[in-house]
């Protein structure tokens, strides 16, 4: 029936593998003169030149095509790395250009960084994405249109749905839709691992094993549901040898789930927007809504 979600014949459920390849722009975005700091620097290139390569060579085993969202300066820093994964068949998709704090930036900056980071992964692998993922899953009401403007398919940085939907522009009349395939912070690695003293975490390192048991349990809860699976990891994170072999056992695991559709999120993006859904507006509150909801406190 048009408009009803369905999984292609023979699967039941999807999940993706991706990885944001954030590597020293996560650090400098959050604090530009963390450049100086050299332990924290080699700390992020620790993902793309130890952690991608262990990455694909698990992949390649298990025969898993991957997401990699890219930031545009990683892509010009490790021009090889990203070249590697290209040429390993997985996709390569938008992810900043210095993971910018996109909260803070107005509609035309959030445009040079969209055009920045296009013109970086071009130049190194000749790609064009179609898929984004916004710094820090921060996406802003005006992202939509110009992700439209500029030939996206997908966007993957909500929070609001355990399977892909058809969004439109919430803040304009424009015309087109984006497929969304919404994330969770449960499943990323960031809140399991990431920790580096002055910098970011609270200082517990989770064990990879308690890690992989939670995830897969998400992934287990999502084959039920019929949902889409999709999990968040930083190859400086989850790239780490004890990590990584955690991870190849979860994929493995998730794998068997029958009927579950393990692919890259293009191919999810494309199954959905074929199934003619009906487009999903988000409401944006107003001010003077917001401002009415506390009067009874405010005065």
């Amino acid at each position: 029936m048009p408009g009803e979600f369905t999984w292609p014949t023979g699967m039941r459920a999807a999940a993706a593998f991706t990885f944001d390849l954030d590597a020293e722009s996560c650090a400098l975005a959050a604090d530009r003169s963390n450049h100086d700091r050299m332990s924290l620097m080699s700390h992020q290139s620790y993902g793309p030149q130890v952690a991608v390569p262990r990455l694909l060579e698990i992949l390649a085993r298990q025969d898993v095509t991957a997401t990699f969202f890219v930031p545009g300066l990683s892509a010009e820093m490790y021009p090889d790395t990203v070249r590697r994964i290209v040429d390993a068949g997985h996709e390569v998709a938008h992810h900043g250009y210095t993971h910018e704090p996109m909260g803070s930036l107005t509609r035309r900056q959030e445009a040079r960084v969209l055009d920045r980071g296009l013109e970086a992964l071009d130049a190194v692998a000749g790609v064009r994405p179609v898929g984004y993922r916004a710094p820090w899953w921060e996406l802003n009401w005006h992202t939509p249109e110009l992700l439209l403007e500029r030939g996206f398919r997908y966007e993957s940085s909500l929070l609001d749905g355990d399977r892909p939907y058809v969004m439109g522009c919430p803040d304009s009349d424009a015309t087109g839709s984006l497929v969304e395939i919404p994330v969770d912070w449960a499943l990323d690695d960031w809140e399991q691992y990431a920790f580096y003293p002055g910098w970011t975490g609270s200082g517990v390192i989770e064990s990879p094993v308690k890690a992989k048991e939670m995830w897969f349990l998400e992934a287990q809860a999502m084959h039920r549901e019929n949902g889409c699976f999709v999990l968040t990891n930083h190859p400086f994170l989850s790239g780490r040898p004890g990590r990584a072999h955690q991870l190849e056992e979860l994929i493995e695991r998730t794998k068997a789930l029958p009927g579950m559709w393990v692919t890259t999120l293009e191919r999810i993006a494309e199954h959905t927007a074929s199934l003619g859904l009906p487009t999903y507006r988000h409401r944006r509150m107003s001010a003077e809504q917001v401002r009415d909801a506390f009067s009874h406190v405010d005065e």
